[in-house]
């Protein structure tokens, strides 16, 4: 059996206490308690430092935009003579699901219909306005994040598969702070990683459990209980968990091949029972808009509207947010991505999640907009609903076409393969990451640390916590940029050492 390290003893310890902090009463800790405390400190993050988490987001696209076309693109992610594992189709979908999968069903209808009705600026619920909600979701969606995610999973397979470094964040930073991360730095910094995976993903599976049942309690008219909500994270918890066990050959490629093949269905269906020309027209336009606008919006703040919270509810939010994933989306990628050449891993990871995600938010947010610009449908007023929310606008949608009720059971089936990939991807990872790098780590660490997430999921969502550690996690974000930054330099280091030996070699 692998060895744990101390990561994994420090990591578990602080999990459960935070838990256990999280359902401490408001009454007993009336200024302490966790939702309070995680609320100061994330708003105090954005105020001082959103330009910094703006201006880090932009710069890992540029980085990744010039390793396509600089010589350094034609490295490969391994030994000379390594092979792809994984067929093309097989790797997106993995890295797709692992990524955002989830996002994109619960976001896909409900955020260009809210950015519709609350504009980042201009008059809500015109022309011009749709074509700004559908842009902004692009740009949420499509080549930040990815490239945030590209950084950190080039530089860990770039360690772990060429030079044989353990596969941890920590070891991928020895060109830039030396043997210092064999010490209590590196714990410092795979403890951040462990921390952001743990608390992201018991989030997700909490928010995914309110969707699902939000998606009964509509389509069905199940009351949306506490105890329905529980019922579905332990039935997705015992999947992941089967899933888990089995393997990256087995359960996660097999459910991950699954979604995609879901998701696709789901959308074309949609797009051919919906306003196809509009949807098409709408995807064109917005496309060319979002690569027309990418440099502005990718530097826009609002110093002169200091009453205009907008930019920092969604679009820094979302910056954060992506950066907290990272280290446990990027280990993923990384792990199915061996053999591949760095500019045709670039590419990949970039540009096919993005115009899927555009693809997808113009199937569902345009559908969304055309009912209420169109039709007079009023499907935005669910989003104030204390009943509903976001988590139903989909299914609010999906009731206006036909079949409306098999495509929301699709829906629904969508939603929790994606949330059991999601899971079974970050035991995984927190496997790896507290097993020195294992490239193969123990079940029954990979149990544990599923029953932590899923355990942190169930009683911060009985306690009304959830919110509070989605802000957690996101803290974390604030730190993990400065190892991202860190990172870029370890990885531009390592590349011109390697590009001097190269010629050395040849002028022998």
């Amino acid at each position: 059996m692998e060895k744990v390290t101390r990561v994994f003893y420090i990591s578990a310890i602080v999990a459960i206490l935070f838990i256990i902090w999280g359902v401490i009463p408001k009454d007993v800790l009336p200024n302490g308690n966790l939702d309070d405390v995680t609320s100061t400190i994330q708003t105090f993050l954005v105020d001082k430092f959103g330009w910094f988490y703006l201006l880090s987001t932009t710069a890992f696209l540029i980085f990744a935009i010039y390793l396509i076309f600089s010589k350094y693109g034609n490295i490969k992610l391994g030994k000379p003579g390594d092979k792809p594992e994984y067929s093309y189709l097989s790797w997106f979908a993995m890295l797709f699901s692992a990524g955002m999968g989830i996002g994109l069903v619960f976001w896909g209808a409900a955020e260009p219909l809210s950015h519709f009705h609350n504009p980042p600026f201009g008059e809500a619920g015109t022309n011009d306005t749709a074509k700004v909600a559908m842009r902004y979701s692009f740009f949420h969606w499509g080549l930040h994040p990815w490239a945030v995610y590209a950084t950190i999973a080039l530089a860990l397979a770039y360690f772990k598969f060429r030079k044989q470094a353990p596969g941890v964040v920590s070891a991928i930073l020895q060109p830039v702070l030396g043997d210092r991360v064999k010490g209590p730095l590196g714990t410092l910094i795979d403890f951040i990683v462990v921390f952001a995976t743990v608390f992201g993903v018991a989030t997700s599976l909490g928010f995914g459990a309110i969707q699902i049942s939000g998606g009964l309690s509509y389509v069905f008219g199940l009351d949306k209980t506490t105890t329905l909500q529980f019922v579905i994270i332990g039935i997705v918890t015992v999947l992941y968990l089967i899933s888990a066990m089995t393997g990256l050959n087995k359960g996660i490629k097999y459910l991950s091949n699954a979604n995609i093949f879901l998701a696709i269905a789901l959308m074309i269906f949609l797009l051919f029972a919906g306003p196809t020309n509009f949807i098409m027209n709408f995807f064109t336009t917005t496309f060319g808009s979002y690569v027309q606008n990418l440099p502005g919006m990718s530097f826009r703040m609002t110093p002169f509207e200091q009453e205009n919270t907008w930019i920092k509810d969604w679009t820094i939010f979302y910056w954060a947010w992506w950066i907290a994933w990272a280290p446990f989306v990027g280990t993923f990628i990384a792990r199915v991505s061996r053999g591949r050449t760095i500019r045709e891993f670039v590419l990949g990871v970039l540009l096919v999640p993005t115009i899927f995600g555009a693809l997808w938010f113009s199937v569902f947010g345009g559908s969304a907009i055309n009912l209420e610009f169109f039709q007079g449908a009023d499907i935005s007023q669910l989003l104030n609903n204390p009943d509903y929310g976001e988590e139903v606008i989909l299914f609010a949608v999906l009731d206006h076409f036909p079949l409306g009720t098999f495509m929301s059971i699709l829906a629904i089936l969508l939603i929790s393969t994606f949330f059991i990939t999601s899971a079974d991807s970050a035991t995984f990872v927190l496997g790896m990451q507290t097993t020195g790098g294992s490239l193969y780590p123990p079940n029954l660490v990979k149990l544990i640390w599923g029953l932590i997430q899923s355990g942190a999921a169930a009683i911060l969502l009985w306690q009304g916590g959830l919110n509070a550690l989605q802000t957690a996690s996101i803290i974390v974000a604030f730190p993990f940029a400065i190892i991202m930054i860190l990172i870029v330099f370890s990885l531009i280091k390592s590349f011109k050492e390697e590009a001097k030996q190269f010629d050395l070699k040849r002028k022998k």
